[in-house]
């Protein structure tokens, strides 16, 4: 089969996108497939006519993931013609070329619906959920009022514009950006006056921020595959919260699949997972995480349609406790990826 892996972009999540993009890269080509590793924003100068027949490896550029999120300005400095065009190079007549692009992008514009959007129209397939879904759970203000709608359990917020003036006295809180994702702009404020600095970081991501309560307790997730929830992972940071660095920097967490809870919390929350998979209209697959309050109160934060697929990543984790292996996770995403378009 033909495929294009898709990563890079320009969302703060780029570097989390490049690595999850080699990994499938790697995987795939190695199960024989005609795998071409292609930066959605950078895009490809070379010979495009036979490039799924020529001898390279796609991912000796795409380096490990960083302590901190890139420099985007750094990036678009990189391009040499139109840099305000999120496709690069050849991108398109490349994608167009394949069997299915693999998507590996991670935030805004790559997660968001948007490119989904554009390849539906261009005719042009590829693996993950449509672009309905995508922008539905992208957008963390209207992804609650969903949550709240199907009586899925969520920490209790508001959705707050720049320059809104808003009432919140409730502490601690979480402040996070509207459609950010891998925690960047994420910040817990104990009072008013860090308040006003974590609105000031979340802002410097984005224009909307969703302020809500912090649930002090367990920190989980759970994959869900074509409808099916995956077993649940638990991640405990060995220093603050979840956050960027914890993710993606090895030795930060630790990481318990199975995760060790009762049946009735596990069976509960695989339960929620699901609820949240159909009520956001998504398919293929995805990962929902959850926080497990010390009164043993379960509250869904999020919904993630393209989860990453690094070497410290958590759906990879929880395939592989049923059996699934790296290869065979990514194979399967084709798979019913494909299904879409029957």
């Amino acid at each position: 089969m033909k495929i294009v892996v898709l990563a890079g972009g320009t969302s703060t999540e780029r570097d989390v996108s490049l690595s999850t993009g080699g990994m499938i890269y790697k995987a795939l080509k190695g199960a024989g497939h005609k795998v071409v590793l292609l930066d959605v924003y950078l895009g490809y100068e070379g010979e495009t006519a036979n490039i799924f027949e020529i001898e390279k490896d796609f991912a000796a550029n795409f380096g490990a993931i960083k302590e901190s999120n890139p420099d985007i300005a750094q990036v678009k400095a990189l391009r040499k013609d139109n840099p305000d065009s999120f496709f690069g190079p050849n991108v398109i007549d490349i994608c167009r070329s394949a069997d299915i692009v693999f998507l590996a992008l991670h935030g805004e514009n790559g997660e968001d619906g948007k490119l989904q959007a554009a390849f539906d129209l261009m005719g042009i397939k590829y693996t993950g959920t449509d672009y309905t879904s995508s922008a539905l759970a992208m957008d963390k203000a209207i992804s609650k009022e969903i949550f709240a709608y199907y009586h899925i359990p969520t920490p209790s917020g508001i959705h707050v514009k720049k320059g809104e003036t808003f009432e919140w006295s409730l502490y601690p809180c979480v402040v996070k950006v509207c459609n950010g994702g891998s925690s960047v702009g994420v910040s817990i404020a104990n009072t008013e006056v860090e308040m006003q600095g974590a609105l000031a970081n979340a802002f410097h991501y984005g224009n909307e921020v969703v302020i809500e309560q912090f649930i002090k307790g367990r920190e989980f997730s759970v994959g869900v595959i074509d409808g099916k929830a995956l077993p649940v992972i638990e991640i405990a940071p060995l220093v603050g919260f979840y956050d960027y660095k914890n993710k993606y920097q090895a030795g930060s967490a630790v990481e318990t699949c199975p995760a060790v809870l009762n049946e009735e919390l596990t069976v509960r929350m695989q339960q929620i997972a699901e609820d949240v998979f159909a009520a956001l209209r998504l398919k293929t697959y995805a990962r929902m995480d959850f926080m497990l309050s010390e009164q043993n109160e379960i509250f869904c934060l999020e919904a993630n349609t393209l989860p990453g697929m690094t070497p410290t990543s958590l759906l990879p984790q929880e395939a592989k406790v049923i059996g699934i292996d790296f290869t065979g996770l990514c194979e399967k995403i084709i798979e019913i990826s494909l299904n879409k378009y029957k």
